[in-house]
């Protein structure tokens, strides 16, 4: 998979850039298949059976630049990566940036913006995101999602119930198995179903933009300076460099890229 990738000019990482993001001699990436604009599951009938997308290209650039082997570490959703950086399970991961995973987790600013929306039954009376936060509205989200987080945040009379796991379709299926008034979700994942069924629809509006980053664990009385600065600025050059549009384009993905960060 790597030999397809661009190269591009990098110095030599330092000995602590070395330590603090390949602490074992590889470079571990966790990979979130829940969500498909970022990662998707590799030919099973392959050797290495590799993920795809986005993610995986960043962690395998990432790794060629350190001068160490990647692996891969799955996931089938957000709360579950959360769940292994608290594990120390992983070296960096690729996860929205919410408030509320900021004490476990160092986040680089955003290299794609994904929108959160709602689906809901096509003759709904719910016609914007405006409108589902109204007392007796039932919508589904996605257990530990960036959407979950942010809703519980910021919704204050519609009741948000979570399916059994994030990632994925899972808060379709509530949504339909308990015939709930909305299906939150990334837009991408929304309009694919809709596509696929009439009688659903997908609001044109959002009610957040989700900003999927790339991320170290914290590590208590660790700072980890070096690895922090250099994979912030390896996370702007791959914005700038056009690395993360080539990317979604190779894997068949449309999501905007950010914008470079603020000095």
């Amino acid at each position: 998979m790597t030999a397809a990738l661009p190269a591009f000019a990098q110095p030599a990482p330092s000995p602590e850039v070395l330590r603090d993001l390949a602490p074992t001699g590889k470079l571990r990436a966790a990979i979130n298949y829940g969500n498909s604009v970022l990662a998707q599951k590799g030919d099973p009938n392959k050797l290495d059976g590799a993920p795809r997308g986005v993610s995986a290209d960043l962690a395998a650039e990432l790794a060629r630049r350190l001068g160490v082997a990647v692996t891969y570490v799955p996931y089938e959703a957000a709360g579950k990566v959360f769940e292994g950086a608290k594990a120390g399970a992983w070296d960096v991961g690729f996860i929205a940036i919410e408030p509320a995973r900021a004490q476990e987790i160092i986040f680089t600013a955003p290299y794609v913006i994904i929108e959160g929306t709602y689906m809901v039954p096509v003759n709904s009376p719910l016609n914007t995101v405006d409108d589902v936060d109204k007392d007796g509205v039932r919508m589904a989200v996605g257990l530990g999602s960036a959407y979950d987080l942010y809703l519980t945040r910021t919704i204050k009379h519609a009741t948000v119930l979570r399916a059994d796991a994030g990632g994925g379709s899972a808060m379709i299926k509530k949504f339909l198995d308990e015939k709930l008034d909305a299906a939150a979700g990334v837009r991408q994942q929304l309009d694919a179903y809709a596509k696929d069924h009439p009688e659903m629809r997908v609001m044109s509006g959002y009610f957040q933009e989700i900003q999927q980053a790339m991320a170290m664990p914290r590590i208590a009385d660790k700072p980890r300076t070096a690895g922090v600065v250099y994979l912030a600025a390896f996370v702007e050059e791959m914005k700038a460099s056009g690395f993360v549009a080539e990317a979604l384009k190779r894997s068949g993905q449309v999501a905007d890229v950010a914008p470079p960060a603020r000095k």
